[in-house]
């Protein structure tokens, strides 16, 4: 048996650990592994008539090779954002299952959020041997109720705003400030209970400046040290903007207009005598080693999918669902999308969290 490894999408922490888990266990079994580099970009360069490119596009992952790197944050096979069906050169999903053929692979395990499981399914579909393993720090994967990544993300966000205190007391301001979750709230949501942040726009609810700015207003009055702390998911809007799903999808640099987070901070100076910091944690969530949960679930991930395959149980991805690890069909993230639960879990007139169900939820609340 020879079994690829693939990495998708955004970097997280808990992927270093999987992949270690999926080594160390195929190999157990006296299956030979390598790693696929740069997710399917790095699969679409490859020549698969040219030996030194097929060569040049994997890596061996044995005991050596993965000799630590749990501790790593990342990925050591690096990563890219690619839809091989989505490409300037059209639909390239033969040449795809032609460099699968040329490198031998039997079985196909894929690391990745929605972009990358959507491929998977896509080559499952087609007769391949694939089992998907689900990671982003905002945990919107449909299907299952963790992804690797999002403990670790939550954990650095937490750490970061209460950092962020002293200089936003110091000033007497009021802080704004940005988390990544382009169309779920969860990361801003979890991070905001736990750092006990004042306010909390997510990405499911408009930010009405009518309601939300009387509540800050009164937040910094009533804080003795005069200050109050708002946070907002990247792809939250203030009420009355229209949607742009297509600017949401590009990367930060590429997108059109003024972040979510600054546009905020202008209309609370605007409308109030007020001043305000403005902060992006952005990238700083995903940096660094992996958080004890992100570990433990990277490890049982990795192991869980070599079992698949062994049993034969492709055209599956792995899950996490009422705190117990279990096996959907690979096609199950296509059925539906996840976010926060606005009704049990967000008090949309205050701006935070409201845990009103508490009794038979999962550990992280989802």
């Amino acid at each position: 048996m020879r079994v690829a490894v693939l990495t998708g999408g955004g970097d997280v922490p808990g992927l270093n650990p999987c992949i270690r888990s999926i080594a160390m266990s195929a190999r157990q079994r006296g299956w030979d592994v390598i790693g696929l580099k740069r997710g399917w970009e790095g699969v679409l360069e490859t020549d698969p008539s040219d030996p030194w490119s097929l060569e040049n596009a994997a890596m061996v992952l044995d005991k050596d090779t993965v000799r630590g790197i749990d501790r790593q944050g990342g990925t050591i096979l690096h990563s890219s954002r690619c839809d091989p069906r989505n490409t300037a050169q059209g639909d390239q999903t033969q040449k795809v299952l032609d460099i699968l053929d040329a490198l031998r692979i039997d079985a196909l395990i894929t690391m990745g959020g929605d972009g990358t499981l959507r491929f998977s399914a896509h080559l499952a579909s087609l007769g391949r041997t694939v089992i998907s393993i689900p990671k982003t720090m905002d945990n919107d994967v449909f299907g299952t109720d963790y992804c690797i990544g999002f403990s670790t993300a939550v954990t650095r966000s937490v750490a970061a705003i209460n950092a962020l205190r002293t200089t936003v007391a110091s000033h007497e301001r009021i802080a704004v400030i940005e988390l990544f979750g382009r169309r779920s709230g969860e990361t801003a949501l979890l991070s905001g209970f736990l750092s006990q942040a004042d306010r909390t726009v997510i990405a499911e609810v408009p930010a009405d400046m009518d309601v939300l700015l009387p509540l800050l207003l009164s937040d910094k009055q009533n804080n003795p040290e005069s200050y109050a702390i708002c946070l907002v998911s990247e792809g939250a809007k203030l009420s009355g903007a229209g949607e742009d799903d297509a600017e949401l999808s590009k990367s930060n640099t590429h997108r059109i207009g003024v972040n979510i987070g600054t546009q905020l901070a202008r209309e609370i100076e605007s409308r109030s005598s007020e001043r305000t910091i403005v902060q992006e944690l952005a990238y700083l969530m995903r940096a660094g080693e992996p958080d004890a949960m992100d570990r433990m679930v990277g490890f049982a991930f990795g192991a869980l999918a070599v079992q698949l395959i062994e049993e034969g149980r492709s055209s599956n991805m792995v899950c996490l669902t009422n705190g117990k690890y279990g096996v959907v069909p690979i096609g199950t993230l296509l059925d539906g999308t996840k976010g926060v639960n606005v009704s049990g879990l967000y008090d949309a007139g205050e701006y935070r969290a409201n845990l009103v169900q508490i009794e038979d939820m999962p550990m992280f609340l989802y």
